[in-house]
């Protein structure tokens, strides 16, 4: 006898998903976390001041509301305890001449204004939309389905017969558009550009990846329908909620519990071994959120697996590093322009050439000159998150080196072994605020504490963000969609029968989603 049905490694979004849909089904599941507390990537923790509740990781939840697992799930969820905030205004970007562009829920006012911008300016944003719009069913499939099933045969048949052959080229060349390419054709004016191209960080790529442009226009639709909503009173209470669904349905969970093996009789996975040398065996399945190079490369035992895909999972490519600033304000954040204070989520870019050139940089190994900022303001739309007439800052840098090679600005001396140290991140937090001084006069003396999290703190918080890579993996075209984790690999399905692999690092990809356990627990009991 198995001592459950299902097994889960890891924690984040993906696993709690999956857990709760399948103990729904009815059946035994046990999920363990290695870490002391449940969440991945979100975890919520006073890091600078008591009162003061900092989201370490991942704040914001737009991905979550649109996609399958949140309406499956919304009315459980609801009935746990969660509530998300909305702010009508969700989005803005900031240039360092103190001009800004607020983005709206709300397309009429989104077309207005850029218009008022430019003439026409507007209109091309309506008609870039509608045209959206017009691919939705096909786009979104294409992003969130599962792609190895007779449903999506279905969709792209019927796409094809209503397309016919043309007009599928059509749809696949325009998704394989850069950001870049996307914006200069679509857009004049600079602001439009610095409005939506800091975006595309926060899909893994950067403005000349193949398919940002697709994604750019994804995310500005995105925007638009669900904004930037955050759960109330800090991330971890979506992982509360999670939590009081799975107790609910019979969900075992252990932390402080690592997984060093995955147990395979023949070619099927039928439990896993931890580190303190105990087997817990599984009947039905075996789900592993981890990276492809820790699960092909450590975690199976040679033999099951063709030593081609053992190698392209040792060979799995991951992206730029993130850093993360948390900042606890005397006051709320007052910036140049006082509508930016209750945006929040805004972007300070040089713009377009401005990413451009940070990721170069990043990726050539340097510490950017002028990185892209993402100033997150969470409390704007839950105050609980500080204490009453306070403020803070949630910051992101996404444009970094995993390994240092030095300074585009030639300020910081770096460590000969490109590591991050405590020092390099504080240095390079002092650059960004100093910036970040510009638009917020008086930033500085308003500081009563802050909490700097470089890459290596965020993989030390997370092994599964390795090198501080946020998005487990490099999300370039050929890590994506049919070919992610990497091309040979069919989706959640692996060489060894009843082993799932999901998270992150498998379709449809990073952003709190939740996509790849929902897709994997559907197709399982």
């Amino acid at each position: 006898m198995a001592d459950y049905d299902a097994i889960i490694i890891g924690s984040g979004i993906n696993s709690l998903v999956a857990a709760t849909i399948l103990g729904k089904k009815g059946l035994s599941v046990c999920l363990i976390e290695r870490n002391d507390q449940l969440g991945g990537t979100i975890r919520t923790e006073e890091a600078t001041l008591p009162g003061f509740k900092h989201d370490l990781m991942s704040c914001w939840y737009p991905l979550f509301i649109a996609g399958p697992a949140y309406a499956a799930l919304k009315d459980d969820l609801h009935g746990a305890g969660l509530e998300f905030c909305f702010a009508p205004e969700p989005s803005a970007a900031i240039l360092p001449n103190q001009s800004n562009f607020v983005m709206a829920m709300d397309r009429e006012k989104n077309v207005a204004a850029l218009n008022a911008l430019l003439p026409g300016e507007g209109d091309a944003h309506a008609a870039d939309m509608g045209a959206l719009m017009g691919d939705l069913d096909l786009t979104f499939s294409v992003l969130g389905a599962n792609l190895w099933s007779f449903g999506m045969l279905k969709t792209m048949g019927k796409a094809l017969w209503a397309r016919k052959t043309d007009g599928m080229a059509v749809f696949a060349g325009d998704a394989l558009r850069s950001c870049r390419s996307w914006l200069e054709n679509t857009y004049q004016h600079p602001l439009t550009h610095a409005m939506f191209a800091p975006w595309i960080l926060h899909t893994g790529l950067g403005p000349e990846s193949a398919a940002s442009g697709a994604m750019g226009r994804v995310i500005a639709f995105t925007l638009e329908q669900v904004g930037m909503p955050v759960v109330k009173g800090g991330s971890s209470n979506i992982v509360a909620a999670f939590e009081a669904m799975m107790a609910a349905n019979g969900v075992t969970v252990k932390t402080g519990t690592h997984v060093s093996d995955i147990l395979v009789s023949g070619s099927k996975a039928i439990g896993v071994k931890t580190s303190d040398g105990t087997d817990i065996t599984a009947k039905t399945a075996v789900l592993a959120n981890v990276p492809p190079n820790r699960l092909y490369g450590e975690m199976l035992p040679a033999g099951p697996v063709p030593e081609d895909t053992v190698q392209r999972g040792k060979a799995y490519r991951f992206g730029r590093a993130d850093m993360q600033i948390h900042i606890a304000l005397d006051k709320p954040a007052e910036w140049t322009d006082e509508r930016l204070n209750n945006v929040p989520g805004i972007h300070v870019t040089p713009g377009l050439d401005g990413v451009s050139q940070a990721v170069n940089e990043a990726e050539r190994g340097l510490l950017p000159h002028t990185a892209t900022i993402v100033a997150g303001q969470p409390a704007t739309h839950d105050p609980s998150r500080v204490p009453e007439g306070k403020g803070q800052l949630w910051i992101q840098l996404q444009e970094l080196p995993r390994v240092i090679k030095g300074d585009a600005a030639g300020e910081i001396k770096t460590p000969a072994d490109g590591a991050w140290t405590s020092d390099v991140a504080e240095r390079y937090a002092d650059r960004i605020v100093a910036r970040l001084e510009h638009h917020i006069p008086g930033l500085s003396s308003s500081i009563l504490g802050r909490k700097v999290l470089s890459p290596a703190d965020l993989e030390s918080l997370n092994c599964n963000l390795v090198g501080g890579d946020p998005y487990c993996g490099d999300c370039g075209i050929d890590q994506f969609a049919l070919w992610r984790p990497f091309p040979g690999a069919k989706g959640h399905k692996t060489p060894v029968k009843n082993l799932c692999h999901i998270g992150a690092a498998t379709h449809p990809g990073p952003g709190l989603g939740g996509g790849s356990g929902f897709l994997a627990a559907e197709q399982i009991g």
